[in-house]
């Protein structure tokens, strides 16, 4: 008997529900943990409050002065919290966050010491950045790096560390994480945003884009992802045949949730509750043991900092429940991978939602302003967009029966369709007074209604209008959102200030007034994005074939997708809106193949390794086994023991087949994989990675699962599908 399978299944069904009481509501307790404006009033003087809210409210400076007040009170509110230590909290380019814990105490000489934290410390940081991926920015053996508090995003305590989100940055300036072109690419779409929505009301001064992110995840007991070598060091199953029943029941999405789930769910939403992270759903999703959670939308910024601490807690809490937590994408074969939805809006500073159709003509002819741009910057940078969304992790979902696919689309619904039909026909030039109105009581007017019925769904397409709010459903579960969050706030910005320059040249040039160069220029964005819109089935052929003849991308891998990233238009569209330089755009290009590259070699050693030691070695002593049955039948029945061992004889040469394949085929990988180790050009090697070494994972994969078929259940070493999905 496999002593360590077997181990840890005993292991996982004696588990209990882990206790949980919650003593308090939970408005009560929400951002107990955080220096928000209730503690800062609290902890900080009249002026350094004020310092503080202005440079969240405006980007403000906060002159060093002040920094020193700010971190007293941070300081004394965190040590009555019973913090020891602080850190500046950031997100390097490696996916996930960092941070050094330096403590409160200081000694002053005569054997005594102080808790010091001053603003020094609160404001900049030296980390030792020789080994975060820099993308050629800098040498290794120059260390200096830079991390500066974002005050945008408050402070927080998580355990006994005060963590301080920051930027990252090299000591010549560029940007070494994700969070610096998210806020740049914010402030650019604040600016553009609010510059249009001046000709709808006056009032509006801020534009805050949000961001609402649904977090899909799989929960698996740690015995029984302990005893899986690819779990423990890919985040998925390598190989492993698909369980006779899996998700074709339906029975598991919105199902009741499994007791021991349900428990880390409740521990889980409560520290999110003392750390501010306004979590509110959880639900059973479509695979077994997969499982999803969503918060309350918040200011994009926040919303990706709340999420990348979020998939921290989620694993250190998974551990006192003894789980293990799996964010990738497609961590198991033949059902539902995991994507990390991004609901996005934008708000302005009057409490309007520009992509919420409201009850005037005037402001739902605001809203096709925001609606129809956003649909022209996804025809015009669909690539970028898919780039945005590229990582080896999510190939293995796009495409997939449950997933979007790799071509990037709009669906905005059958009704909404309609009403840019009807736009498309507006006059060219000035618009007649009965036009005007026929469009503002008839198109426009009627918009509200109209969304009102417009309740369809479409789970195929990557980018999908649901209401009021763009739904970036390409999104992988283990990306940072930063990224395509950084993407789309770029190229939507850019094209709202392309479109304001042309409504005011058509208003000046040609003397229109202003909705009658509105309409205009809608209409022309109208007829230039009609290729990015589809209301179909996203899977097949049919939709690929379609989808060339309008001339959008299909990018099926990551190394083909990310080149649109350091194309000359990418580069240029970053540096216009200020957002990344050449020398960033084109260092996060090298990181995120330098990337791919390492995923897929890691997978293929892992492979390589069980194959050959795990599963060749258990199927020969199967076959062992068979021989000697063999060799038995014959003593007994002499010349004619075929007659009796014809099917033993059959499952051993099947067997040798196999075996016979997984060499041949692991043999093939070692030495791919060698060869493509020795290119030196990054670019070359991703696609010898890609195109030569992955493909053959499926061979060997085939040749393991079958083998899984044939070998005997009490041999067989690794944990099976059925006991990964269904043990809860």
């Amino acid at each position: 008997m496999s002593t360590l399978r077997f181990y840890a299944i005993k292991k996982t069904l004696n588990r209990k529900p882990v206790h949980i009481e919650e003593k308090q509501r939970r408005s009560e307790i929400f951002g107990a943990n955080v220096f928000n404006e209730a503690t800062m009033r609290q902890f900080l003087t009249k002026e350094a409050f004020n310092s503080v809210m202005a440079a969240v409210e405006t980007g403000a400076k906060i002159d060093r002065s002040v920094a020193d007040h700010i971190s007293t009170g941070m300081k004394e509110w965190s040590i009555s919290k019973g913090a020891t230590h602080y850190s500046h909290w950031f997100q390097p380019l490696t996916g996930s966050t960092a941070e050094k814990h330096d403590a409160f105490f200081e000694t002053i000489g005569n054997g005594l010491a102080i808790e010091k934290f001053g603003g020094t410390q609160l404001v900049q940081q030296e980390p030792d950045a020789s080994s975060f991926p820099n993308g050629g920015i800098r040498n290794t053996f120059e260390a200096r790096g830079y991390t500066a508090w974002d005050p945008t995003s408050p402070a927080f305590i998580y355990g006994t560390t005060l963590c301080i989100p920051t930027v990252f940055v090299s000591y010549t300036g560029e940007a070494l994480d994700y969070k610096t072109p998210l806020l740049r690419a914010l402030f650019a779409m604040d600016t553009a945003a609010v510059a249009v929505c001046k000709y709808f009301d006056k009032n509006v001064k801020k534009v805050n884009t949000s961001l609402g992110w649904e977090q899909e995840y799989f929960l698996i007991d740690s015995a029984l992802a302990a005893s899986r070598p690819d779990i423990v060091q890919t985040g998925r199953t390598l190989l492993g045949h698909s369980a006779a029943k899996g998700q074709q029941l339906d029975d598991h999405y919105f199902g009741s949730i499994p007791a021991r789930a349900l428990a880390y769910m409740r521990d889980l939403e409560v520290e999110c509750m003392l750390l501010g992270i306004p979590v509110k759903t959880r639900h059973n999703e479509v695979a077994p043991n997969q499982f999803e959670l969503a918060p309350i939308y918040d200011e994009a910024n926040l919303a990706v900092d709340h999420n990348s601490l979020l998939m921290d807690v989620m694993h250190k809490v998974a551990e006192r429940h003894n789980f293990r937590v799996l964010f990738h994408e497609k961590p198991f074969a033949g059902v539902n991978g995991s994507g990390k939805h991004n609901n996005w809006s934008l708000t302005t500073d009057t409490g309007i939602n520009l992509l919420g159709p409201g009850k005037t003509p005037m402001s739902n002819l605001q809203f096709l302003t925001f609606f129809i741009n956003t649909i022209k910057a996804v025809n015009d940078n669909e690539e970028l967009l898919r780039a945005a969304i590229a990582s080896a992790s999510n190939d293995h979902r796009l495409g997939a029966n449950e997933a979007p696919p790799a071509i990037m689309s709009v669906f905005i619904g059958e009704q909404l369709t309609g009403v840019l039909n009807e736009l498309e026909n507006v006059t060219n030039g000035k618009l007649s007074p009965e036009e005007k109105t026929e469009l503002k009581l008839n198109v426009v007017g009627k918009i509200p209604d109209v969304l009102l019925d417009n309740t369809d769904r479409n789970r195929t397409s990557p980018f999908a209008f649901t209401g009021n709010k763009f739904e970036f459903r390409a999104v992988g579960s283990t990306a940072n959102c930063a990224n395509p969050m950084t993407v789309l706030n770029t190229i939507v910005a850019k094209q709202l200030r392309d479109f304001k320059l042309e409504v005011d040249k058509l208003i000046k040039k040609k003397e229109m007034k202003k909705d009658d160069a509105i309409f205009n220029v809608l209409r022309d964005y109208i007829k230039k994005s009609k290729n990015i819109l589809f209301e179909g089935n996203g899977y097949g052929e049919a939709w690929q074939e379609e989808a060339a003849k309008r001339g959008l991308s299909n990018h099926r891998t990551t190394p083909e997708a990310l080149k649109a990233k350091v194309s000359e238009k990418a580069i240029k569209l970053f540096e216009d809106m200020g957002v990344m330089n050449r020398i960033e755009s084109e260092s996060r290009y090298e990181i995120e193949m330098e990337d791919y590259i390492l995923r897929i070699q890691i997978e293929g050693r892992v492979l390589g390794d069980i194959a050959r030691n795990h599963i060749v070695p258990v199927a020969v002593q199967y076959q062992n086994r068979l021989i000697k049955n063999v060799k038995g039948l014959k003593e007994i029945y002499g010349k004619d023991f075929k007659k009796f061992a014809q099917e033993q004889l059959n499952l051993i040469e099947d067997i040798s087949g196999h075996i016979s394949s997984i060499n041949s085929d692991v043999t093939r990988m070692t030495d791919e994989r060698r060869t493509a180790n020795l290119i030196e050009d990054f670019e070359i090697r991703a696609n010898d990675y890609c195109f030569k070494v992955k493909p053959l994972f499926d061979s060997i994969r085939y040749h393991c699962d079958k083998l899984e078929l044939l070998v005997d259940d009490e041999l067989w070493p690794m944990t099976k599908y059925r006991e990964l999905l269904f043990t809860n």
